[in-house]
């Protein structure tokens, strides 16, 4: 009897050790802000982070959701797909059910069919692939809009403000880069605007001086290119250089800082489409001032998308008072959201009903100011 007695306070004892180490883990409710860490676009990734990361210090400091605090965990896919689905996997492994992420959408892709397959809910504040939300998934969202808005507000800037003679559309042959040309080229080109060249390079590449000798010898005067900040960076720098003073426009993949670090001077006067200035709303006052303190900078195109990524999920957390991804993800697409950003609502696909984005002009200190 006193061995079976030893044998039963050994088992309960164990028991209490488990129910106290799924206390502990059941003590946060975890969300991965997935993105570049590492990589050429990791800036980009950095306005995720910090955007996300502030929501999540936010709602923790109001007394968390549902009695739980919120923990980020920071997960690195450098912008690779390969990367992506292995940190998709990790993911999974980890028991983490939330995603804030990913931000290029040739990851977000591909890492959003294992989130669909495992019950898990991602909200991406950065990818506007249309693709992504075009198969009917359940867990998938977006803060931002889509490259099929972005591309029509930029084709038809370009064919009703600057009316080029001879346009080149230039891509980086990925998902993002590519898709957001086509539909740019698709506009311009039902408005009459003369497409002399449509061409793809590759992302990575430092020497564009073939691409740049044949817009000249093309007569070139306007350039759309579709991708992210390196490879135009090194374009325009080496345009000056090679006196090519054709005009150039631009995604929200190249509003970047490093953008002007790259191309200096050249970078003056770049056409860009970006979401809107939400840290100039009088509204996110405090909530800018709350990132300065910090050292940060709130005016990132992907810093508030990505506070109102963590928000959406949370307020359907103290919706449906749970973190069941499937009674969130039914309540999300009937509930309204108050965020940074706006008043936002999701249709069935997990879009937006309404974003805008907004045409820029790029200056030489990494600045903007608003098109004309």
């Amino acid at each position: 009897m006193k061995k079976l007695n030893k044998k039963l306070l050994g088992f309960s004892a164990s028991l209490m050790m488990m129910g106290a180490a799924t206390l502990s883990q059941a003590e946060t409710v975890k969300i991965a802000l997935a993105g570049p860490v590492t990589g050429p676009v990791a800036q980009y990734g950095d306005m995720q982070m910090i955007g996300a990361q502030m929501a999540i210090a936010k709602i923790n400091e109001a007394g968390g959701v549902n009695g739980k605090q919120l923990e980020g965990i920071i997960y690195d896919d450098a912008c690779d797909p390969k990367q992506a689905v292995q940190v998709a996997n990790k993911i999974v492994n980890d028991g983490v059910s939330f995603v804030v992420g990913h931000l290029c959408s040739s990851s977000t892709q591909p890492a959003s069919d294992i989130y669909e397959d495992e019950g898990i809910m991602m909200v991406t504040a950065a990818s506007t692939s249309p693709d992504i939300t075009a198969r009917g998934y359940k867990m998938v969202f977006r803060t931002i809009g889509l490259d099929s808005h972005q591309g029509p507000t930029a084709g038809n800037y370009i064919a009703d403000k600057v009316k080029p003679s001879k346009m080149a559309i230039i891509h980086d042959k990925q998902q993002y880069g590519e898709g957001i040309a086509s539909a740019v080229k698709k506009t311009v080109e039902s408005k009459g605007v003369n497409v002399v060249m449509y061409e793809g390079v590759t992302a990575g590449d430092k020497d564009f001086s073939s691409l740049i000798a044949k817009m000249q010898k093309e007569g070139v005067d306007f350039v759309y290119y579709g991708g992210y900040h390196p490879e135009l960076g090194l374009i325009l720098r080496q345009s000056a250089e090679k006196k090519f003073n054709a005009k150039f426009m631009g995604p929200e993949g190249v509003g970047n800082k490093d953008l002007s670090a790259i191309a200096g001077p050249a970078s003056e006067q770049l056409l860009v489409t970006l979401p809107p200035s939400f840290d100039q709303r009088p509204e996110n006052a405090d909530l800018v001032e709350a990132f300065k303190a910090k050292n940060q900078d709130a005016s990132g195109a992907f810093v508030l998308t990505a506070y109102s990524a963590v928000q959406v999920m949370t307020d359907a957390m103290k919706k449906t008072n749970s973190t069941d991804t499937e009674k969130m993800q039914k309540a999300m697409r009937e509930m309204t959201f108050k965020t940074p950003t706006g008043d936002i609502q999701f249709d069935e696909k997990g879009d937006l009903k309404s974003f805008d984005f907004v045409v820029y002009q790029w200056h030489a200190d990494g600045s903007k100011t608003l098109a004309k």
